[in-house]
């Protein structure tokens, strides 16, 4: 193993246990352990984690909500720092900024995984997690970080961009001018969906039940939004294109599910695609002749592979996007804390934890973003 400096021999991670007090619904236990960093293996490298994400899986992992979780496993799935060290003693990657590949088993197919999917952190095919001060990961599996990132914007950009992307750019075939619905503004999924459509020419339109979270989506390039909590919300959706000269929809990315067509049909063009990544409001999406006659197309669309992760990558680096982050916490000791603002829902953007490494940070991981 070749590394620039003294490496510690155990380090820091968040762990998946199983609940040890009986509570009504069930919230399993994620603690702070002290843990062996292991010897690298050939094509392996070792990261120091400055800044890790929480996303919402994370949440549902510890309700035992999430199919295969695993106790005894590295929470996190989003992670970005510094190559430390190198199983290769020539390894261009040493000291580069990285940020990890959150999922495996999806490569570059255009439709479908190429094996077993997963992604990281509290699952039972992998241990591997990224709230931890380092982990060791196959180079191939690590991304350089654009340099107009910081660590703490590159941790909220992995699993919400590949996500976003394959839902706006692949599936809902996003180019500039069309009209497009994104549902439930707020979360890191949707956030990322506005920018990239933002970026790549489209109008954008919101829901919420939030107006300060519509009026945030509106400062970051949507043409405005409606309260899907009022019944008559697609009726107030359809004035608001009108009052922008447009007379239907392109696309819905949706992170809800249930009648989300039944409801955008009428607004939605001839041949318009509604993709959903999501089933916040309901498991079950219903499509009935009234949309097949009128030819829209319904997407499932989850997660992406690592190509479309590069794809999405290239683009914010060509746009320089700067993922939102709602609230940057110190220390994976201040997990809890993340856990909270996740179960009461109010963020608008990322939750982050700035990792604090064991060496001091290098230059790099101290770039300002462009806000």
């Amino acid at each position: 193993m070749t590394a620039a400096t003294q490496l510690p021999k155990t380090a820091k991670a968040l762990v998946l246990r199983k609940a040890t007090q009986a509570t009504k619904p069930v919230y399993h236990d994620a603690v702070l352990e002290e843990r062996a960093l292991p010897e690298l293996e050939p094509g392996h490298v070792l990261v120091r984690i400055h800044a890790a994400a929480f996303n919402h899986r994370d949440h549902w992992i510890r309700k035992g909500l999430y199919p295969g979780i695993g106790f005894g496993s590295v929470l996190g799935g989003d992670g970005a720092g510094v190559v430390v060290a190198s199983a290769d003693t020539n390894d261009a990657l040493l000291q580069k900024r990285v940020f990890l590949v959150p999922m495996r088993g999806w490569e570059r197919d255009p439709d479908a995984p190429e094996s077993r999917f997963y992604i990281l952190g509290g699952g039972n095919v992998s241990p591997l997690g990224t709230f931890t001060q380092y982990v060791a990961v196959e180079r191939d599996q690590v991304i350089p970080t654009p340099e107009h990132l910081d660590d703490v914007h590159a941790a909220a950009w992995p699993l919400g961009a590949v996500t976003a992307w394959r839902a706006t750019m692949v599936n809902a075939a996003v180019k500039p001018g069309d009209n497009v619905l994104i549902t439930g503004i707020g979360g890191g999924v949707a956030l990322i969906a506005l920018q990239l459509c933002v970026a790549r020419g489209a109008n954008v339109y919101v829901t919420s039940s939030s107006e300060d979270k519509i009026r945030r989506a509106v400062a970051l390039g949507a043409k405005g939004g409606v309260s899907y909590k009022a019944a008559d919300w697609p009726k107030l959706l359809a004035l608001l294109l009108k009052q922008n000269g447009a007379r239907s929809l392109s696309a819905v990315v949706d992170a809800g599910g249930g009648d989300i067509l039944g409801k955008t049909s009428g607004i939605l063009k001839p041949g318009g695609r509604v993709v959903v990544y999501g089933m916040h409001a309901s498991p079950k999406v219903t499509m009935t002749m009234r949309e097949v006659l009128k030819n829209q197309k319904l997407f499932g669309s989850t997660m992406g592979s690592k190509q479309d992760l590069l794809d999405a990558t290239a683009f914010l680096a060509a746009h320089r996007i700067v993922p939102v982050v709602s609230d940057v916490l110190d220390g994976l000791e201040s997990a809890e804390r993340g856990f909270q603002i996740l179960d009461r829902g109010a963020q608008f953007g990322k939750v982050v934890i700035r990792v604090a490494p064991s060496e001091p940070s290098d230059s790099g991981s101290r770039l300002s973003a462009k806000l």
